[in-house]
């Protein structure tokens, strides 16, 4: 029913809303923490060094956040759940404040504190980053996390409601959590990073998409790079939405990182100069374009779409009524 496209579209700008706002709730009820500490019980009873093991914690994490997502709408309604759970799984507030406390520290020329700040963005090795590094390193995980935290929760979240967004939430948190090279979870993370890389392929689209979309003038650049450049990154999402943001600003991303003892060989993305402190603003204020318009118009797409599809004859019907 057209109410329908009207009531997903309100929950989930709703939750969006909430986001942008607010931020996210306080340490001691978030939801995701408290998944986070769920699984880490989760994993020290099911551990082993196995695929086996992975895709069984991989599992029980997904379809516990499709549950509640279940439990949410059937206490609270479709809309209100939806609204609920895309609040609880957004951090685009989050982000852009952390990236702009490096940004501040960089402007006052506070490397240390810089590089102390950016340690909540990323993963790499901070302790010798110069400005330039540090500049790329916010822009890159500002992107990366754009779509993880943003994009993919208003896509699922337009597509199937409070349960998808909580299962790819979910998801999400289990590939941070044990998805990433290392002894211990090479094979027990193997599940989690593939699932993530599975319920994040089109969302990394949609968001290269929207990155054209609000940079219309730089839009044949924007795809020039990431057709020629995003295979050359390690993740097959990562790749894509970080050249999307290297051709819209017109810099270099890539390059070398260092992760531990672990050095790692990335391709570069871009044709541009090398990142600057500035950068950081103008990828902030990228990143919350896409994230509001992908919020206006992902559900209201879904919802054509359902009703678009090839053999729903109420969905025909309604079309052809409004036309």
């Amino acid at each position: 029913m057209i109410s329908d496209w009207v009531g997903r579209s309100l929950a989930v700008a709703a939750g969006f809303g909430v986001d942008r706002v607010f931020g996210e709730p306080p340490v001691r009820i978030h939801p995701v923490v408290g998944f986070g500490w769920l699984m880490k019980r989760v994993e020290a009873l099911v551990y082993a060094d196995t695929r086996v093991a992975g895709t069984a914690i991989c599992a029980f994490g997904s379809g516990a956040g499709f549950g509640v997502g279940i439990l949410g709408t059937r206490l609270f309604g479709s809309r209100a759940a939806t609204a609920l759970a895309v609040a609880s799984a957004l951090a685009g507030k989050m982000l852009a404040d952390e990236a702009m406390h490096v940004n501040s520290a960089l402007d006052c020329q506070d490397l240390p504190m810089a590089r102390a700040r950016v340690i909540s963005l990323v993963g790499r090795s901070t302790s010798d980053l110069n400005e330039a590094e540090l500049s790329r390193a916010v822009i890159e995980s500002l992107a990366e996390n754009t779509v993880d935290a943003v994009i993919a929760s208003l896509f699922w979240a337009s597509i199937g409601g409070a349960p998808a967004v909580l299962a790819h939430r979910a998801i999400n948190t289990l590939d941070a959590m044990v998805g990433h090279h290392s002894p211990r979870y090479e094979n027990f993370g193997w599940a989690s990073a593939r699932l993530d890389d599975v319920v994040n392929w089109i969302p990394s689209r949609v968001a290269a998409i929207a990155v054209a979309v609000v940079k219309p003038a730089q839009a044949k650049a924007i795809w020039g790079v990431v057709r020629r450049d995003a295979r050359q990154h390690p993740s097959p999402n990562g790749g894509v939405i970080e050249a999307a943001f290297a051709g819209a600003l017109g810099i270099r991303l890539g390059g070398t990182n260092r992760y531990g003892d672990q050095v790692e060989e990335r391709g570069v993305l871009g044709d541009g100069r090398v990142a600057e402190v500035a950068d950081i603003d103008r990828a902030v204020t990228l990143s919350r374009n896409i994230g509001l318009l992908c919020a206006l118009i992902l559900p209201l797409l879904a919802s054509y779409a359902s009703l678009a599809l090839p053999g729903s004859l109420q969905g025909r019907k309604l079309l052809w009524r409004a036309a």
